[in-house]
């Protein structure tokens, strides 16, 4: 079993800055992918960023060029910096981690862009 803890979230104003954190600890032997995804009450899941134990990484199109994703593959960590932060990018986040048999969410956090 893997646990995946969030931290980070919390209430911004637009423009701003937060930095998610994820930790994964448990039956860990290698971690494939690890990313962040969003959902909004009512709709699906969607991928914001995800990096490869090699360092590839993914974005969403929304994401890109205000978000960065990082990785520390010997802690089983990933870290998400988002920086010029809109309203509409408040949702509850999820960590996510695959490990080809199995993937694995967080229990989510909740980041909230408003003045």
């Amino acid at each position: 079993q893997v646990q995946l803890v969030e931290s980070g979230g919390g209430l911004v104003q637009p423009g701003g800055s937060l930095r998610l954190s994820c930790a994964a600890s448990g039956s860990i032997s290698s971690i494939y992918v690890m990313g962040w995804y969003r959902q909004a009450p009512g709709k699906q899941r969607e991928l914001v960023a995800a990096i490869t134990s090699d360092g590839n990484t993914n974005y969403a199109d929304s994401a890109k060029g205000r978000f960065t994703i990082s990785r520390d593959n010997a802690k089983n960590t990933v870290d998400l910096q988002m920086n010029s932060l809109k309203p509409e990018d408040t949702d509850v986040y999820y960590c996510n981690a695959d490990l080809l048999v199995k993937v694995y969410w967080g229990q989510g956090t909740q980041v909230t862009v408003s003045s």
